[in-house]
């Protein structure tokens, strides 16, 4: 016996501790979890915000070539304050269903702007057009990011043992980024 304490006492203090352990790097990698998808949410955010302060840009570019395109114009700017106002309120689904729009919205007024020649060979439209397009696959990188980050998390709170730990401290599973419209799931369509 070490200073009096049985070894059973041992194995229990053992055990204890072992669990403790446990539990706080479960703890830990929960908290890594949802700052990696704080942070995910971010640099979506970060991209949305810079494609709404493009947006202003091209639909005056677009004006002075179409001034009767005033409809596309006007779905466009509608879905953009969408966007924001759905990233204001940190919600994940409701920013989704506002970017699907948008983007939605800015297929038709580049659609718009193949009536206009002198349009396209613009060299501030086509800057603008190529800030878009650079911004879109941003958006599209940090979904990804997002997704998977919420993925890594989700399976943590639906797997045993740690699923004890996310109910003890109130981890949440989070929302995916996902396409709500069924045309943008379908490949796109190329005819010659």
């Amino acid at each position: 016996m070490f200073l009096g304490i049985s070894i059973g006492l041992w194995v229990v203090i053992g055990v204890v501790l072992i669990v403790v352990l446990w539990f706080i790097g479960t703890y830990n990698r929960f908290v890594r979890l949802r700052n990696r998808v704080d942070e995910a949410w971010s640099d979506i955010d970060v991209q949305l915000k810079r494609r709404a302060n493009l947006i202003p840009n091209v639909i005056e570019t677009v004006k002075g070539y179409a001034k009767h395109e005033e409809g596309v114009f006007t779905k466009v700017t509608d879905a953009r304050t969408r966007v924001m106002d759905a990233e204001k309120k940190g919600d994940v689904k409701g920013t989704a269903q506002a970017e699907n729009m948008l983007s939605g919205a800015l297929k038709t007024l580049f659609a718009v702007s193949e009536n206009y020649p002198d349009l396209k060979a613009n060299a501030n439209f086509l800057d603008l057009q190529r800030e878009l397009a650079d911004t879109e696959n941003k958006i599209q990188a940090s979904r990804r990011f997002y997704n998977t980050n919420v993925k890594e998390l989700n399976v943590k709170i639906d797997s045993v043992p740690s699923n004890v730990v996310a109910s003890m401290i109130g981890v949440k599973k989070r929302e995916y980024f996902e396409v709500e419209e069924e045309g943008e799931r379908k490949p796109t369509k190329v005819s010659f």
